[in-house]
């Protein structure tokens, strides 16, 4: 594997961070994962195969995934095993200090991939570069030229998004990229129910050990594991915008056992049910 990154560049504590990094080889997040802030992830070159909200995307050149707080996501890679990208991490705040009405930009539409037309990508990867820089050199001032640039940004794919009326649509590069969405999507929709890799793997089409191994490889998640995970993060819903017991709540959630539910909630949370109510409640 041979792997160029440079620095990770930071401003303030969790506000704004920067990195830009190009691999060669075969690569994955160790973990699915979700984070309190938003991200955008623009490939600069190569190909990247991305899983988020239920959903396989084939990430290209020129492409950027808007991924909103708390949306689970997870990158690996596809056939093509070079890439180079750039990633921003940023709160809201972070752009609310430049300017209020820019950030309220952030509460329009879903976690996403944008496929940015060719024209547009030139401005969008000056910006980037701009702000690493800024980042690199730390001149006087240079924060306030980086939240300048990234209101910029936001504007440019505000606008961009606008112009684009295939949003809504989603081609899959692979037959079996849309196979592990749909299935993705049916766990989502039937988590209360019992399902077992054998009984979805016969509902698809699919022998259970292939689609094991393939569900792994685009998700990052075993297939039991995935299951525990929708159901954990619908139960922490619930104890958000219910007053039901846990107990209630874990049979809702699809779980048997409330010691089962109670161990699995705290191997994804880092805390009990009745903690997690307390303190995000």
């Amino acid at each position: 594997m041979n792997d160029r990154f440079k620095p990770k560049y930071y401003i303030g504590d969790d506000e704004f961070s920067i990195q830009y990094m190009s691999r060669k080889g075969s690569s994955s997040m160790r973990r699915p994962h979700e984070h309190p802030f938003f991200e955008l992830y623009y490939l600069l070159n190569g190909e990247r195969v991305y899983f988020m909200n239920d959903n396989v995307f084939t990430v290209k050149k020129g492409d950027l995934m808007i991924i909103k707080p708390h949306d689970l996501h997870s990158t690996a890679s596809s056939d093509k095993l070079t890439f180079e990208r750039i990633l921003i991490s940023f709160s809201k705040s972070f752009i609310e200090q430049g300017d209020a009405s820019v950030a309220k930009i952030l509460d329009h539409g879903a976690s996403r991939l944008m496929r940015i037309p060719l024209k547009y990508q030139p401005e969008i990867e000056r910006l980037l570069h701009a702000m690493l820089e800024e980042c690199k050199a730390e001149q006087p001032h240079y924060t306030s030229l980086v939240r300048s640039y990234m209101n910029e940004l936001l504007i440019l794919l505000y606008r961009i998004q606008t112009t684009l009326q295939s949003l809504a649509s989603h081609e899959y590069e692979h037959p079996m990229h849309q196979k592990i969405s749909e299935i993705a999507q049916h766990i989502k929709s039937n988590y209360q129910e019992k399902l077992t890799l054998e009984q979805v793997a016969k509902q698809f089409y699919i022998s259970p050990s292939y689609l094991s191994r393939i569900f792994t490889k685009l998700t990052g998640f075993h297939f039991r594991e995935y299951i525990q995970v929708v159901r954990i993060r619908e139960a922490q819903k619930m104890l958000l915008n219910s007053r039901e017991s846990v107990q209630m709540i874990s049979e809702r959630a699809g779980f048997e056992h409330i010691a089962h539910f109670n161990k699995t909630f705290k191997k994804v949370s880092g805390t009990t049910p009745l903690q997690y109510r307390k303190r995000h409640g």
